[in-house]
Order: C-alpha cells, then sequence, then structure tokens
C-alpha cells in the first residue's frame, strides 16, 4: 500500500495484515448460509418454530400433547373420564450476539483481493460460537434426573454417567476401552425414557471423538450410513443410534486446584425434540464511517432456545481418563 498511514496506526497494519489486502464486502445471505452450515446447533435442535417468530422479544407458547392413562377394563365397568391437561412450553427470542468492524476507502479502493469469503466466514463462525457455547452450557442444567447421574436409567437405576465432585473422582474416566460402552449407556438411559431412536445426537469434545475413533469400534461401523464425514458442522459419524457432532465449544469444568485439578466437561446427548431453537433475525448492513472516509459493517443475529423435553436431553459428566 503506498499511501501514506498514519505512525499511531503503523503497527496496528503490520500486525494484523491489514496493509492493502481487503476489500471488506458483507452479503447477508451469504453470512446467514455460513452461519448455518458450521454450527452445531441447527444439529441437534428443532428449529421448525422459527418462521413463526419475527423479532426480539416474541414468546411462542407451544401445546404439548398430555399424558392419557390407560386401564383395563370389562364388561359393565363404569367409565373414569380424566380431564387431560397439557402444560405449555414457552420459546423466548430473550438473546443476541453481533459483530461490528470498520474499513478505510483507501484500503478499500487499492485492495487487488476480494474478501467476502473471509470477511463471512470470520463473522459467521465468530456469531456460532458464542451461540454454541451458550447451548451446550445451558442446558444440561435441565435434563431430566434419570438422564444424569450415577443412578440413571428410569428403569434400571443402574448407569453411571458420572457427577460433578470437589476434586473429579466422580467424573467418568474416559478411555478407548470404555468410550463405546458409555455412548451405548447413554442410549439406554434415552431408551428407558421411550426416546425414539431416529434423531437422536451427541455433542462430544474431540478428545472423546479420537477415542471414538481409537477404539475397537471399526471405521466402517461408525461412518457407514452415507453421510459425508466432511460434514462442517462436526458430524464424524454414527455409534449405536447415535449421529456423533464433534464440537471445541464445551468448555471444561475445573474441579480441585493446584496440581490435582481436573478438567471434566458435560458432554451433552439427546433427541432433536429436547430443544428449541429459533434466530428469526440474521441482519447485516454497511453504512458511511462519518469519524473517517471509511465504511462502518455491523450485523445482529437474534435468537432463543428452551429444553422442551427433558426426558429427551442427558449429560454424560467425563474427563480423560
Amino acid at each position: 500500500m503506498t499511501f501514506p498511514i498514519n505512525p499511531a496506526l503503523g503497527s496496528y497494519y503490520t500486525n494484523n495484515g491489514l496493509s492493502g489486502t481487503y476489500i471488506p464486502e458483507i452479503w447477508a445471505g451469504k453470512l446467514l448460509e455460513k452461519f448455518y452450515t458450521k454450527s452445531i446447533f441447527p444439529m441437534i435442535t428443532n428449529t421448525s418454530w422459527e418462521d413463526q417468530i419475527s423479532k426480539q422479544g416474541d414468546k411462542l407458547i407451544i401445546r404439548t400433547r398430555p399424558a392419557v392413562t390407560g386401564f383395563d377394563y370389562e364388561i359393565g365397568d363404569k367409565l373414569n373420564y380424566e380431564r387431560l391437561r397439557s402444560p405449555n412450553k414457552y420459546l423466548l427470542i430473550d438473546k443476541s450476539v453481533g459483530y461490528a468492524f470498520t474499513s478505510d476507502d483507501i484500503e478499500r479502493q487499492q485492495a487487488d483481493i476480494k474478501f467476502i469469503e473471509a470477511w463471512a466466514q470470520e463473522a459467521a463462525e465468530s456469531t456460532k460460537d458464542k451461540i454454541d457455547k451458550k447451548i451446550l452450557a445451558t442446558v444440561p442444567a435441565s435434563i431430566d434426573t434419570y438422564n444424569g447421574g450415577i443412578t440413571a436409567g428410569k428403569i434400571s437405576r443402574s448407569i453411571n454417567l458420572g457427577v460433578a465432585h470437589t476434586d473429579g473422582s466422580k467424573a467418568i474416566a474416559l478411555s478407548e476401552t470404555n468410550v463405546i460402552k458409555k455412548l451405548l449407556q447413554c442410549g439406554q438411559a434415552l431408551g428407558e425414557q421411550d426416546i425414539p431412536g431416529e434423531g437422536r445426537w451427541a455433542a462430544l469434545c474431540e478428545w472423546v471423538c479420537t477415542l471414538i475413533k481409537g477404539s475397537e469400534l471399526s471405521e466402517a461401523s461408525y461412518r457407514g450410513d452415507g453421510r459425508p464425514s466432511s460434514k462442517t458442522n462436526g458430524y464424524i459419524g454414527n455409534v449405536d443410534r447415535f449421529e456423533i457432532y464433534n464440537t471445541n465449544n464445551i468448555l471444561p469444568v475445573v474441579e480441585g486446584s493446584g496440581a490435582g485439578a481436573v478438567n471434566c466437561y458435560k458432554l451433552l446427548f439427546g433427541h432433536k425434540s429436547a430443544i428449541a431453537f429459533a434466530s428469526p433475525l440474521s441482519k447485516n448492513e454497511s453504512l458511511p464511517n462519518q469519524a473517517e472516509f471509511g465504511m462502518l459493517y455491523r450485523g445482529l443475529q437474534l435468537y432463543g432456545f428452551s429444553v422442551l423435553q427433558p426426558t429427551a436431553l442427558g449429560v454424560l459428566y467425563a474427563k480423560i481418563g
């Protein structure tokens, strides 16, 4: 770039590689496409209500099916009629995440490469990471009590899925020898809740996915469903009835301190009906920079999520074994 730069900004331009390299144009459609294809939450949530919500602050009332009690009957028995009640569930669009950056007119004029893809990918990546982390950190608190802990399983009460403790001693130590067994037990917990096999998923850390790949389960076994292993959402294959998704957005829970500190992880599994998600607005716009010769670029993503079926959601509390 030949045009002179304010010396105070020189190191910033040099360190960040901005000297004459960008034409920062943003297309809303491109951002939205990347936002969804790079996110894990569209794969593990129910987004069917998204078109019914139009702005932040809207609350969607979702009707649920009531439980009907069956009974034995003999000729002449009098019938007792139930008055059915179905509690409403709510999906509130009460969260938002945004981005904002600026560019100089001279940079834009002299740049020789268009960076629409680069800017779109970076903005989409930042936005989806924020939402992924929020969902994966929040919803474990809403699971049904039979789908987590050391006595999981509504019927058997015999499945140890780990639990938080002061020193990490009650977290499940996962290794190549037991990781598949534990995933099968997660499936058992859902099965004892009568959760359908189709539509199940598990969101796992990179190190857990490595254990799966190194286990006795062959590559053909967990990748034999015909779906591409390079799917951008992090899909790596199937184990039992779970679609496995790899994510780095499950943040560790540190138990203990000092040399004895242990990183534990709330590995989430469930069915797509468990969590409702909606993002009704993805706004991306540019406007003149009133303070300098240049443009301002900004975007806003509105969203909300809610656990509709706690019985279809579970947590494996684990550490590296």
